[in-house]
């Protein structure tokens, strides 16, 4: 199996948690111009949207995280990620929505304002205040899905860990982690301890360091960075609005395909 991905992907992130849950042998490649919404060749057959994560087996070409998690678990059962029970299984589904949407909209927005400097100074200190306390109400709904148990996904780690993993987790490298010791703190640290999560956090990173060029390679026109419903939405809602204005006049953001 072949995967397109980025490591810094939250996206991909979970796509590589799961596979690697289930000892399944897979390659990893990062398209070329990706970020550009100009893919060609292989990737773009696979992803129109030229998105990732992306999953190439044998035949089979399959785009989007969430379909890509119900392909392994269909075709590759055990071990099983979803868990029996049907109100379980909605759980798990529910929350991975919510951080596939609301959260990935703030820890997006956040990386469009830290490595990309879409705004700076006043304006960039309003909008992640706002990242913050948004940040913190998500939170607060995690620990209470959490509640006294070890894992979100019930009896033992899942499909609803590895959905929350990637978000949790970049958040606390930016610095808006929950307390030491807190039910979130202590749940990452569990996670950690497995190596498929451990092994997927190096690579986000190791990836991450290599952000110090994003700012200029946006302004080069190098890339276009996609502006998805729900990160639009949050731009809108949290101040951004001249960001997005400003973003369209340099054509420096693009709509998901085929829109744009």
């Amino acid at each position: 199996m072949l995967l397109y991905e980025h490591p810094l992907s939250s996206y991909a992130q979970k796509v590589k948690i799961a596979l690697r849950e289930k000892g399944l042998d897979f390659k990893v490649e990062t398209p070329q111009a990706l970020g550009s919404g100009k893919a060609e060749g292989a990737f773009a057959a696979a992803s129109p949207r030229n998105e990732v994560p992306a999953l190439v087996d044998g035949d089979v070409r399959i785009f989007d995280s969430t379909i890509i998690l119900e392909y392994l678990e269909d075709k590759f059962p055990a071990p099983p990620l979803l868990p029996r029970d049907p109100a379980a299984r909605a759980n798990a589904r529910m929350i991975e929505e919510l951080c596939d949407t609301l959260y990935e909209a703030v820890n997006w927005g956040l990386s469009e304002i830290r490595w990309f400097k879409r705004a700076e100074g006043e304006l960039a200190e309003k909008m992640k205040a706002t990242a913050a306390r948004q940040t913190a109400e998500l939170q607060d709904w995690l620990t209470d899905r959490l509640g006294d148990a070890q894992w979100f996904n019930g009896a033992g780690f899942g499909w609803a860990d590895l959905s929350v993993a990637p978000y949790v987790n970049r958040s606390f490298h930016y610095g808006f982690g929950t307390p030491s010791g807190s039910p979130l703190d202590k749940w990452r640290d569990r996670i950690r301890e497995r190596p498929s999560v451990a092994k997927t956090f190096r690579e986000f990173e190791a990836a991450s360091e290599r952000m110090g060029d994003a700012a200029a390679r946006l302004a080069s026109g190098a890339i276009r960075r996609e502006y998805r419903d729900h990160r639009l939405e949050w731009m809108m809602k949290s101040g951004g609005i001249q960001i997005v204005l400003d973003g369209l006049a340099r054509n420096n953001i693009r709509f998901t395909w085929p829109l744009g």
